[in-house]
């Protein structure tokens, strides 16, 4: 009876034992939520199937509910590779030493913010952020988005020399890109600031009342989107896997993978690139 009894501890142990050592090859990754998360599910599974097949082990996304989920799952290493925005790339790269900007798109290098306006405000397109937006409702998108709030708190305060609740009669944060562009259709803001590109493919697939909203202001080019690898992968998967990673990210030329980003290609970045985003969100006080 007790040799049955420690033969099944044993048996057990050395389950739960293979079980994680199973699981501890899984490749995890996440991406910041910038859009609705249907559309993010249906974008990251392709990239794990994509990536399974180019790495040789298995490959696993899994959604967060927040940018700042996205920097915590990032460096309590539930995930090993994230999707960040500029910013969330600065702050989870100065909590886990060593992690790397391993791959942008091709647009982020000179990535933009739009503000837009609903038709009620009066408000045009102008080449400067038009004095007309002080005194209106406004929305950012995620507290720690780049396009959605760094890079056009910058640009507010840069013009108006005053923080966006002196200048706004109400600021608010939507919680993603999308989000704001719905936002400002319906009139519940008169102004919003998204990223371009989501304006950009929402209205390409129709599904942007441009009765209703419309662009009034391109921000100058700035640094953003990123792939960020943890710097203990090569620890974990062997000798080589970051490099394996960035080849495979960069290798990506699926139409339909690159369309859903969206992006044309992936080229190499680096830490230093992501420098000026450090700078303006230090400068704002939002960088801790």
């Amino acid at each position: 009876m007790a040799m049955s009894y420690i033969r099944e501890i044993l048996l057990s142990s050395l389950l739960a034992l293979t079980s994680f050592a199973v699981s501890a090859q899984t490749f995890v990754f996440t991406a910041i939520p910038d859009e609705d998360e249907t559309k993010l599910m249906e974008r990251f599974q392709g990239i794990a199937d994509y990536l399974q097949e180019e790495l040789g082990v298995e490959v696993r996304y899994i959604p967060v509910k927040s940018y700042a989920a996205a920097v915590s799952a990032f460096r309590n290493n539930q995930v090993q590779l994230a999707w960040f925005g500029g910013l969330s790339g600065v702050q989870a790269r100065s909590l886990v030493p060593g992690s790397q900007a391993l791959a942008q798109g091709v647009e982020d290098v000179d990535f933009y913010t739009y503000f837009i306006a609903h038709k009620s405000t009066g408000l045009e397109a102008s080449d400067t952020l038009p004095e007309g937006i002080r005194g209106k409702t406004f929305t950012f998108g995620s507290k720690g988005s780049t396009s959605g709030r760094v890079m056009p708190e910058h640009y507010i305060r840069q013009t108006f020399s005053e923080a966006p609740e002196d200048v706004f009669s109400r600021v608010g944060f939507s919680g993603n890109h999308t989000r704001t562009l719905r936002l400002v259709e319906a009139g519940t803001y008169e102004v919003g600031a998204l990223n371009y590109a989501v304006w950009e493919k929402e209205l390409e697939n129709g599904n942007v009342n441009t009765d209703e909203v419309s662009v009034i202001w391109k921000t100058p080019a700035y640094p953003d989107y990123q792939w960020t690898i943890r710097g203990d992968v090569d620890a974990r998967y062997g000798e080589g896997f970051t490099d394996k990673v960035r080849q495979a990210l960069l290798n990506m030329d699926d139409p339909e993978l690159l369309e859903s980003f969206p992006r044309s290609g992936f080229i190499p970045t680096a830490n230093e690139n992501y420098e000026p985003i450090r700078s303006v969100a230090e400068q704002i006080g939002i960088l801790d």
